[in-house]
């Protein structure tokens, strides 16, 4: 098989890459490993910042988005003084949406294969990617029990951080930094209304609690717990029980059927450069952050965002700056967002071997944020998405 680009998965990076190649006229294949209903029955996070909804509007992909997202105009900071609004429209005119990232996936699929005739391979086995050095990268795998393979002049690696893009790099190419936080995050999706119509983010004695939504009959909730601790430690009864003290009484908690439950380590992680050859990283792949600050996806759209631009100039005019720098323009972008999303988590949780003193420096931070403008409007500014250029 032939084709210009070649893209090893399926989630929200791989489908919005293929999908701006294609408003390029640029030919891709999509290789997934799992199955299409897997794919778009995965749940994982749903907060889309400005420019990214503004973007899948723009491309076209924004119909169900538009009619079902939940338009969030700001947050909520509780702990020792209340309940602070941060008002992010207020403050720099812009908003987030809450919208399923399994919705979105499922948007795009069916643009892709539906709408637009694109090519994904679901299940496929034992996936590799070759000669990623050369001017004909390729990628390979078993479908149905036969070997097959797609030549291609670029490979975007959209696999996800246990994918097989990244370790496919040739070692010492590749600088790592990682951090692991010591707590991670047992969390719930529950049918029952959300405490509020804006996320809640509490900081608590007892640690660390999220309040957010799916819709307004279905919540999304997380409490920080012990990095070793596993579903089987929270039992719904001890769930709602953190809940209800970590929220403190700022609003009524009403509960409901538990949907999903599972528990989360954070981390921090990064690779530079995120490119090797004609092979270039995107998406969790290349980077992971704690979801305090909410920019995984939003990260992985503006990677391909910038890989589709790169990879676009090169068709129209065989230059190659834009594919060269693809690294650089991606980690300045990427390096913003660590920085916020790990303020975040500091800030806001409780870390085991925390003195005195770094309780105190905390709710003097939380005191600050919510009561200066200036520190407002940079919480509001980076949380609803830098622009594309910054």
């Amino acid at each position: 098989m032939r084709t210009q680009v070649g893209i090893v998965g399926a989630g929200p990076a791989g489908l919005m890459l293929s999908h701006l190649l294609h408003l390029n006229g640029i030919e891709s294949v999509i290789v997934e490993e799992r199955s299409r209903a897997y794919c778009e029955s995965r749940v994982r996070a749903g907060l889309i910042e400005q420019w990214a909804r503004d973007l899948i509007v723009k491309v076209g992909l924004g119909e169900r988005l538009q009619r079902e997202g939940l338009l969030h105009q700001g947050i909520k900071l509780n702990f020792g003084t209340g309940l602070h609004a941060i008002d992010f429209v207020g403050l720099v005119g812009r908003a987030v949406t809450i919208y399923g990232q399994q919705e979105l996936v499922k948007d795009m699929m069916a643009r892709r294969l539906e709408a637009d005739g694109g090519r994904i391979v679901f299940e496929a086995e034992q996936v590799s990617v070759h000669d990623l050095d050369g001017e004909r990268p390729k990628i390979r795998f078993r479908q149905e029990g036969r070997p097959d393979e797609i030549e291609c002049d670029f490979i975007g690696g959209c696999d996800g951080f246990h994918g097989v893009c990244r370790p496919s790099i040739p070692d010492g190419v590749l600088t790592l930094h990682e951090r692991e936080y010591p707590f991670a995050w047992a969390g719930i999706l529950t049918e029952s209304p959300p405490p509020d119509e804006q996320l809640i983010y509490c900081s608590h004695q007892r640690g660390f609690a999220l309040f957010s939504m799916r819709s307004p009959n279905v919540g999304r909730f997380y409490v920080q717990c012990g990095r070793d601790e596993s579903e089987e430690d929270w039992p719904d009864e001890r769930m709602w029980e953190e809940l209800h003290a970590r929220l403190n009484g700022a609003r009524p908690l009403m509960q409901g059927k538990v949907l999903q439950k599972l528990v989360a380590p954070l981390r921090s992680f990064a690779v530079e450069p995120m490119q090797f050859g004609r092979l270039f990283l995107a998406g969790d792949s290349a980077h992971i952050v704690p979801p305090t600050g909410a920019k995984g996806m939003n990260l992985a759209i503006a990677d391909v965002l910038v890989l589709s631009r790169a990879i676009a100039e090169f068709y129209k005019t065989r230059r190659t700056e834009q594919l060269v720098t693809y690294s650089q323009t991606c980690l300045r972008r990427m390096w913003k967002a660590q920085r916020f999303s790990w303020w975040m988590t500091q800030m806001l949780h409780r870390f085991p071997d925390e003195s005195s003193f770094d309780r105190r420096r905390r709710e003097a931070e939380m005191d600050y944020v919510t009561s200066s403008h200036a520190a407002s409007m940079t919480l509001a500014e980076n949380y609803t998405g830098l622009p594309m250029d910054i």
